[in-house]
């Protein structure tokens, strides 16, 4: 009989041009059953995106309304757009035993961070990831070959990188994504060792047959 297990809340973070977004979603494709925490947003959708698959899309009050009410796990102001992840994306699936990814910005990991240490529920289930590129001069590429920002934007977004790259000590884990599918799998390898571990186990009495024949 297996005991049960607290779900894991994989937490992906990085700067802009990293990889997080590719990455991700070729992690879920390769892994159905991770499950994806869909966070808000103020800022308008690319190209593609979907309301409520890719991200929450809502306006400026309706943002504040929510912190108000505490319903954000962290959230923070990037590159001048509110994003934020909610409470109940995360609680109810992992007390349930779900794994589930986030792609969230460094200042969401650092409240995560904080927040993990007053909420035991939270600090057994997350595990932080920092994914980077493999230099700085790969990620200043990355960013400009997208051909979606001007170059102010690629500036801000290049100068914000350098003080996130700071915080890759902050992490559990540290991915260098130099090929996306050798990221991947190192995300896979990550989530099943992670299965392992014994922080999340709930049953209490499993090693009570153990323990009995053992005297």
């Amino acid at each position: 009989m297996n005991p049960s297990r607290l779900g894991i809340a994989l937490i992906v973070s990085g700067p802009s041009g990293a990889g997080k977004s590719t990455v991700c979603k070729r992690l879920r494709q390769r892994r159905p059953g991770l499950e994806f925490s869909v966070s808000c947003t103020t800022r308008e959708p690319r190209k593609g995106e979907i309301d409520g698959k890719d991200y929450h899309f809502i306006d400026r009050a309706e943002f504040q309304r929510r912190v108000e009410n505490g319903e954000f796990l962290e959230h923070a102001d990037v590159h001048g757009n509110f994003y934020g992840t909610l409470k109940s994306e995360i609680i109810g699936r992992v007390e349930a035993g779900k794994d589930v990814l986030l792609d969230i910005d460094v200042q969401g990991v650092l409240q995560v961070r904080e927040s993990s240490k007053n909420n035991s529920l939270l600090g057994k289930c997350s595990e932080c990831v920092f994914l980077a590129a493999p230099s700085f001069e790969e990620l200043e590429r990355r960013l400009r070959s997208r051909g979606t920002e001007k170059e102010e934007s690629i500036r801000k977004r290049l100068d914000n990188a350098k003080s996130e790259l700071a915080h890759w000590r902050d992490y559990d884990y540290l991915i260098i994504n130099k090929d996306v599918e050798q990221a991947v799998k190192d995300m896979e390898n990550l989530i099943e060792m992670l299965h392992n571990s014994t922080k999340r186990l709930e049953d209490a009495g499993f090693f009570q047959p153990l323990k009995k024949s053992l005297k």
